[in-house]
């Protein structure tokens, strides 16, 4: 509902139905480029989850529901919900826009097309590929492999791509036969809400997804550790994402993690950086640096160092800083007060150990309301900085120098985690077999964007598993092996 152009939904999406929440709790969000109030939507608490997860364990466990429909059925319904979807694309743009300052001419590229895409793309992949192999045995008869729904999947999604990260999830779990019970980030709540009209108006069966939104900890905690839960997907922080694994490895329970990363692009001695620096914004800085996959730690080769921080000093200071609805805006504000204040704090750290801000490190001037803070570039700084080892999620990035090819990929591996990552030369052999060392889940030559038909995902402390691709439907199929004997 919408009073005075302010959003209000009042019940949750559980079982197909609008459902009144348990308690009058509230989630109240603001526009990150005014903070001025957008509306407020129904809190989810500990009943609530336990409410959505028993309507997704039904629906899963009918015997003529979702689960057990035809791979085809299942698909054709999946495009029918992408119709929706698509039908509300404009709408989800600007929600997210609103709420998590990501410019609007990147939400429509991504919170408004991915989520569509995705269905699908698995919609087909379950068309073709069949659930069952028989093999030959190796000592007499055969045996039948079976790919299963793997059961009740509790989806807890972060704020910086709602849509694009919950469709990660939804997408490939809904084909294989799944049913949802998702969570999504406090922040960013009212395009959540949008995706359960298009569920309801796309007549998925009830309790095929379920939608709890909730404040703090509490309802995602209580999800991860539901009983009723036979999978697990998350995408948020390294520290959030080692609580979840602890729980689901004390229930013996799968577990896909998409967590922090600190990517490194490396660019080599031969770049011709005219060329690279076209493609260097949405590897560096996309999104306000609250991007997980990005290269923040930018190397650089010690004969070009001056070369390429002016470079980049140049590239961040002609980005336009502006109102996240506004189609000119390159850079708007980070999402929240709280995380203005975490990026503050390791640009305060960053200059007392030493670094030299080259641009940026201040909050852009005439902006009085919005959570802005301007692209800010590091220069004299060493891969042991803090700001070079840990995730800051802001428009900050470090350019370190090195000396050989050797000391740049071993600067590069030389890092808890390992999400992503870019090469930069004008020889792409030469790109390709530097990038073959990096210790990483995914990485490009002269630029990287997100393959949806490939596997996506994190070593180190950057996660576990991978999503997107067959990989992607795998992560929620159970392997079953039926013995026939001759």
């Amino acid at each position: 509902m919408s009073d005075d152009n302010k959003v209000t939904y009042d019940a949750l999406f559980i079982g197909g139905q609008w459902v009144a929440p348990s308690t009058s709790r509230r989630i109240e969000v603001c526009s990150a480029s005014t903070e001025e109030p957008l509306g407020t939507v129904a809190a989810a608490e500990a009943t609530d989850v336990d409410w959505a997860v028993a309507a997704a364990r039904q629906a899963f466990d009918d015997p003529q529901g979702w689960a057990h429909w035809e791979p085809s059925r299942r698909a054709e319904k999946l495009g029918r919900f992408a119709d929706e979807l698509v039908a509300r694309a404009d709408s989800i743009a600007r929600a997210v826009s609103s709420q998590n300052g990501m410019p609007i001419r990147i939400s429509r590229q991504t919170e408004a097309k991915v989520p569509a895409t995705l269905l699908r793309y698995y919609a087909d992949l379950v068309r073709c590929n069949d659930i069952e192999e028989r093999r030959a045995s190796l000592v007499t008869g055969t045996t039948l492999v079976r790919q299963e729904s793997i059961g009740v999947v509790g989806a807890v999604v972060p704020w910086n791509f709602p849509q694009t990260l919950s469709f990660f999830k939804l997408a490939p779990a809904l084909a294989a036969g799944c049913t949802v019970v998702l969570k999504p980030s406090s922040e960013t709540v009212l395009d959540a809400m949008l995706v359960a009209e298009a569920a309801l108006a796309a007549e998925l069966p009830p309790g095929v997804l379920n939608i709890v939104p909730g404040s703090g900890r509490g309802a995602g905690a209580h999800l991860v550790a539901h009983p009723g839960v036979d999978k697990v997907a998350f995408t948020g922080s390294t520290g959030a994402g080692r609580t979840i694994a602890e729980a689901c490895a004390r229930l013996l329970r799968p577990v896909t993690l998409e967590l922090g990363g600190k990517s490194a692009g490396i660019i080599l001695d031969d770049v011709d950086l005219s060329v690279a620096m076209k493609g260097m914004f949405a590897s560096t800085l996309l999104n306000q640096g609250q991007s997980c996959y990005i290269s923040t730690r930018i190397l650089a080769p010690r004969k070009r160092y001056r070369e390429i921080v002016d470079a980049f000093t140049a590239l961040a200071s002609s980005l336009p800083i502006g109102d996240a609805l506004d189609p000119a805006t390159v850079i708007g504000p980070l999402a929240s007060a709280r995380q203005r204040e975490v990026v503050e704090g390791y640009i305060a750290k960053g200059i007392a150990e030493g670094g030299t801000i080259t641009t940026g490190g201040n909050r852009p001037r005439g902006r009085d309301k919005g959570w802005f803070v301007e692209p800010t570039i590091f220069a004299d700084i060493d891969n042991d900085a803090t700001i070079a080892r840990e995730e800051i999620f802001g428009p900050v990035l470090a350019v370190i120098p090195y000396d050989t090819v050797d000391d740049a990929v071993r600067i590069a591996n030389d890092s808890e985690f390992g999400l992503g990552g870019t090469v930069w030369t004008s020889d792409p052999g030469r790109g390709l077999d530097v990038a073959r060392r990096v210790q990483t889940g995914s990485v490009g030559v002269n630029g990287f964007t997100m393959d949806h038909g490939a596997p996506f995902g994190g070593v180190k402390s950057s996660g576990l598993g991978r999503e997107l691709g067959p990989e992607g439907l795998l992560a929620y199929q159970s392997t079953k092996s039926i013995y026939l004997p001759a």
